[in-house]
């Protein structure tokens, strides 16, 4: 009889990654030089010394041209060397075979960040990849940050510094506030920023990456998340180049207590095609993408339009003012957008609970022939009677069944008489309840809008809009409640032998916590007696072999055997009918294990990301997984609060919380085993590529979980994979 021998464990720290160095001179510069300066105001080089001058940076500005003496009234110089001082900033615009040689003299002459705004790199094949090899080089080894190429730039807000030709400048400047966008595309956030124009929101910082040579979208979250006059982070993202660097700008963004709003773009096989395309990078599973952001903390959008709305709300708001649950009370002058708000609240996954009777009953005594349960119906009353809205909008912010208002109003912003009605309303509310949520459902002028979002008041247009928003707030609030420190895990090497079969394999990991029933491998039918004797029946009989992948194709399995006559009949009919089926694989023993009660089956394993390492994934077993596509992931390792909310996210977690009837399934045994398979995961990233627990038993509360079968996949050398 023989046991899996223990596997030794030496530790390795893992190196942490700094993400943001560094990038403080492209939004605070006291010195600009434009490299390929232009007196052509429509040439890339010409539109940053345009834009500077046009809306008065105040440090020094330096144009680089070699012909020219005067460029845009500047004083103009030939190099950077020739320059009377360092700038702490340049933008370069010359064609792409210079660039290297205006990078290089950059850094020699001390610029701290440079701005690579020539397109012509990667994006364009192999000798445009040899081209931003060298730049990234020069900044690897000199330590000057280098944003792009084939970017548009940056922008600081405050201090008007400006290293962008975006056209979005041409015919106004964006006010200074809160909000900081970052972009992998130029246009994307170029665009974003033009809306946010628009819609009055105030800007911090504008950062777009391009190429990502040097400075990439983690850096830019980074430098984000540092920054004191940035509260919320919107971010345009294609793809991800160092998922342990965006990793720890998320938890920098999510610790400093800013909001980071997402739109990931690339979620069909088409769109993550061409945006790995795009940017000259590899594209990732979008279903890694989504729980690493869920994982992070942040909030994921689907549109441009739903990135600038809620970014907007939350820099109204504050990020301490989200709310804390899904339940909301919607407040109409109609009956129809009632139902129509209530529809679309319920298909973002909010609900409308019904307010409390003592909340009815105040709302009646203003209006009796109100529909006062929710969605409120205030009738055409709040027209007529201004009072009307005041009272009856403090009743429902007094219900505490309600963690969120949103109030809808068809045209009142836009009628004068009705405007003064619902802003004195509203002002009165404020100062009752001071941190309300109320979302306002309506179309206003910019200058009320303006007043409602200074009173704290988020103003969204369009039924569904209104209540996507209020349902990414919550999505924030829930996991601003959820924030747990991630668990401390080391790197360690995995001995060879856990790969080799599947007893091995569970040895391995019930050494890591996860459970396994009590099994041992032997190697004759008296080994296997007295093994059975041991353990005890019913039993199960495995061939362990290291040859043999799929045991049951080769009748190498054998269930339910319950006496000491059937387990020698059974032990030589399973070797006889491997050894006809597969007679040239290794037979090393036939593993005899504690057969498991019956219960819920699920399937758990962890795939190795090539971006973001360790992912962990568990479905319920059957069609459920394979058809229904019923699985949740995260990346390893995750905590039993984490596993828990995994399972709990499943469309067939019902049948495991005892549905019709069914036993509850001891759903916390699940989580351990879920939690300690992710730290296995993480621990040996570097030696396991895929983990395989197929199927992971849990039985009835209180009972337990077990691994019945397990496999290992080692991870390839560099040689292999080539």
């Amino acid at each position: 009889m023989k046991h899996t021998p223990n596997v030794p464990q030496f530790v390795t720290a893992v190196k942490p990654v700094e993400a943001g160095r560094g990038l403080e001179a492209l939004f605070k510069p006291r010195s600009i030089a434009i490299v390929g300066a232009s007196e052509d105001v429509t040439k890339i080089g010409g539109r940053p010394l345009q834009f500077l001058l046009k809306y008065g940076y105040a440090g020094s500005i330096y144009p680089i041209n070699r012909k020219a003496e005067q460029v845009q009234s500047l004083k103009a110089y030939a190099s950077v060397a020739d320059l009377p001082e360092a700038p702490e900033l340049a933008v370069v615009a010359v064609p792409p075979a210079s660039v290297p040689q205006a990078v290089r003299e950059c850094a020699a002459r001390g610029v701290r960040a440079a701005v690579v705004l020539s397109a012509g790199f990667s994006e364009m094949g192999e000798e445009g990849s040899r081209l931003q090899d060298e730049i990234g080089q020069v900044a690897r080894s000199t330590g000057m940050r280098v944003v792009g190429p084939n970017c548009l730039g940056a922008i600081g807000v405050p201090d008007k510094s400006i290293a962008t030709f975006s056209v979005a400048l041409e015919s106004s400047f964006p006010e200074p506030g809160p909000v900081g966008i970052v972009s992998q595309s130029g246009n994307l956030g170029s665009y974003t920023l033009r809306l946010a124009a628009e819609r009055g929101v105030g800007i911090s910082r504008m950062l777009t990456t391009g190429n990502e040579c040097d400075v990439d979208i983690a850096d830019a979250i980074a430098s984000l998340a540092s920054d004191p006059g940035t509260t919320v982070i919107l971010c345009c993202m294609e793809t991800c180049r160092n998922g342990a660097k965006l990793q720890q700008a998320m938890a920098m963004a999510r610790d400093a207590g800013k909001p980071l709003v997402v739109l990931k773009v690339g979620v069909s096989e088409a769109g993550s095609e061409a945006a790995a395309s795009h940017t000259g990078a590899l594209a990732c599973s979008d279903a890694v993408f989504d729980a690493v952001l869920r994982n992070g903390g942040a909030i994921r959008v689907p549109s441009i339009e739903q990135l600038l709305e809620v970014g907007h709300a939350l820099s109204v708001i504050g990020p301490d003012q989200a709310p804390r649950g899904n339940k909301v009370a919607v407040l109409t002058a109609s009956g129809g957008f009632g139902v129509l708000l209530a529809d679309a609240a319920s298909a973002q996954g909010l609900v409308l609970p019904k307010l409390a009777k003592a909340t009815q009953e105040r709302i009646l005594s203003v209006v009796p022939f109100a529909a006062p349960s929710n969605p409120v119906d205030m009738t055409a009353q709040v027209s007529s009677r201004p009072e009307v809205l005041a009272r009856i909008l403090a009743a429902v912010a007094d219900d505490p069944s309600c963690d969120a208002l949103i109030l809808q109003s068809a045209n009142a912003f836009h009628v004068p008489r009705l405007r003064e009605v619902f802003l004195s309303a509203l002002e009165q509310v404020r100062k009752d309840h001071t941190s309300r949520l109320i979302i306002l459902c309506a179309r206003a002028p910019q200058d009320v809008r303006a007043r409602l979002n200074a009173m704290g008041f988020p103003t969204v247009e369009g039924i569904d809009a209104a209540c996507a928003t209020l349902a990414a707030l919550v999505r924030f609030g829930a996991r601003q409640q959820a924030r747990q420190p991630a668990p401390a895990i080391v790197r360690a090497p995995l001995h060879a032998q856990a790969f080799a079969t599947e007893a091995s394999a569970k040895s391995a990991l019930a050494e890591a916590g996860l459970p396994v029933l009590k099994e041992c491998v032997v190697q004759s039918r008296e080994e296997a007696l007295a093994a059975a004797r041991d353990i005890g029946f019913p039993l199960v009989l495995k061939i362990v072999s290291p040859d043999i992948a799929h045991k049951t194709e080769v009748g190498g399995v054998v269930v339910g055997v319950r006496s000491e006559g059937q387990l020698v009949d059974d032990y030589e009919g399973l070797l006889a009918r491997v050894a006809q089926k597969a007679p040239q694989a290794r037979i090393t023993g036939v593993l005899v294990a504690r057969m498991a009660n019956s219960g819920a089956e699920l399937i758990l394993g962890t795939k190795k990301d090539p971006i973001f390492g360790p992912m962990v994934m568990v479905g319920l077993g059957g069609i459920f997984a394979e058809i229904l596509k019923d699985v949740a992931l995260s990346p390893a390792p995750v905590d039993e609060a984490q596993a828990t909310a995994m399972l709990r996210s499943l469309k067939a977690f019902a049948l495991l919380d005892g549905a019709r009837g069914r036993p509850k399934a001891d759903v916390q045994a699940a989580a351990r085993a879920i939690a300690a398979l992710s730290r296995f995961a993480a621990r040996h990233a570097d030696d396991v590529v895929e983990i395989d627990i197929n199927p992971l038993v849990v039985l009835d509360e209180g009972e337990g979980a077990f691994a019945l079968d397990a496999l290992l996949v080692p991870e390839l050398p560099e040689k292999a994979k080539s």
